[in-house]
């Protein structure tokens, strides 16, 4: 199937899913995880009327992003992890860091941005399966303590929410009981009220497991594999 007919179909699951949640489809963002793929898809997702693309590198996206600024209301979001010597260009190129998990990363970024004059959207993201190969502040560390209470000092981030992978399972179901977690924590920090922390995003879920984050609480699934089809081999 072409990539939009990949898009049509995976909306109409969106949707599915939305309603056996008792939740409105359009409160959920499809974003295209772009990474490996070239201009040309991203165009293609982007003419199927995605405005939401993800990246992982900073270096992969620095060599698409010129060809594709004539794409004025598409949003690029860093959804890797950033290394603290590529923040000013992370800062430069995207939209949005989707991957924050230190107070040292998030005041780099308010830094740079204030330097640039812009205002950065970020997402905390969070190892809810405390796999020591991902990235991620753990739930309920004193990092994540630290970051929390950190918001109203970074006048130049804005803090949407939470972002996660889960432990993979080839079992879609096996990602609930961390998409849920997710959600929890997020209420949890809702219920707190903290100055300048938004709880409004929850970015969790992929190609094989988008369904299930949508019934636990997602509202955006970051969507790669499915749309633009199986990545070359390293």
């Amino acid at each position: 199937m072409s990539i939009a007919e990949n898009i049509a179909q995976i909306r109409e699951q969106i949707a599915a899913a939305a309603r056996r949640a008792g939740r409105n489809p359009a409160d959920i963002t499809l974003m295209a995880v772009s990474k490996t793929f070239p201009v040309e898809s991203i165009r293609d997702a982007y003419a199927a009327g995605l405005r939401v693309f993800g990246e992982n590198r900073v270096q992969e996206f620095a060599g698409k992003a010129n060809a594709l600024r004539d794409l004025p209301d598409a949003e690029w979001h860093l959804i890797g992890h950033l290394q603290t010597n590529k923040a000013a260009k992370a800062t430069e190129l995207f939209d949005a860091v989707d991957s924050v998990d230190s107070v040292r990363m998030a005041e780099k970024l308010n830094a740079f941005a204030e330097s640039a004059g812009k205002t950065l959207s970020v997402l905390i993201e969070i190892n809810v399966g405390g796999e020591q190969a991902k990235n991620g502040v753990a739930p309920g560390s004193e990092e994540l303590e630290q970051i929390l209470r950190g918001g109203p000092r970074w006048g130049n981030l804005k803090i949407h929410g939470l972002m996660t992978v889960p432990p993979y399972t080839e079992d879609p179901e096996g990602s609930r009981p961390y998409f849920r977690q997710l959600r929890q924590i997020r209420d949890s920090i809702a219920a707190r009220e903290l100055p300048k922390i938004g709880t409004s995003v929850l970015s969790m879920g992929m190609s094989h497991d988008f369904e299930v984050a949508i019934e636990e609480g997602a509202t955006c699934v970051r969507v790669g594999t499915a749309i633009f089809g199986e990545r070359a081999k390293a």
